[in-house]
């Protein structure tokens, strides 16, 4: 949404999530970084930003639901290093596809090499197989050590031109606020 605000380009954004959110006290830029995890932050009182980019870092947990958080930036990295080498407006091309995938292919149980199949398989669904967007992400994913599985060619998703913000004076509606719990893929 910062990029989206800033109409800055994916080789343009600082990729940095949460900047600005900690005092002047904190030695730190940012909660997360997408673009290097691990990075965000190194204080003193705080620690350091204990976020891992690649698989071989991974970890294991039972706090943090198992490590949902810590363990983010290995799928933020692969969406940075995605948008970052298909180029252009990060929610144009990558934001779709994992928007699709997150919205149409994934279960509240999925995994990081599901996520990485899910994203390559829409990647080519919207783009086709051998197409620069679905390289770029089989190599993100790769980059982070998540290997996506050969997939097979399937029906085209429709891409919208692009995606539309809503208004400033736009209402959320009701349901919306109410909905709980995840949503069902079909």
């Amino acid at each position: 949404m910062k990029q989206f605000a800033l109409k800055q380009t994916a080789a343009k954004a600082d990729w940095l999530i949460g900047a600005g959110i900690f005092t002047a006290k904190v030695h730190g830029a940012a909660v997360r970084s997408m673009k290097s995890p691990g990075s965000a932050y190194d204080d003193p009182v705080i620690g350091k930003d204990p976020q891992p980019a690649h698989m071989r870092d991974y970890q294991h947990s039972r706090s943090d639901n198992g490590g949902v958080h810590i363990n983010s930036g290995i799928p933020n990295h692969a969406f940075y290093l995605a948008a970052t080498a298909i180029g252009g407006h990060a929610w144009d091309v990558a934001g779709k596809i994992w928007y699709a995938a997150l919205t149409t292919k994934l279960h509240p149980h999925a995994t990081f090499g599901d996520c990485a199949a899910a994203t390559l398989q829409c990647a080519v669904e919207l783009f086709g197989r051998g197409s620069t967007q679905a390289a770029a992400v089989s190599e993100a994913w790769k980059t982070v050590g998540v290997a996506a599985q050969p997939i097979a060619e399937g029906p085209r998703i429709p891409l919208r031109r692009r995606f539309e913000a809503p208004s400033a004076g736009a209402e959320v509606p009701a349901a919306a606020m109410r909905r709980k719990g995840p949503r069902k893929v079909q």
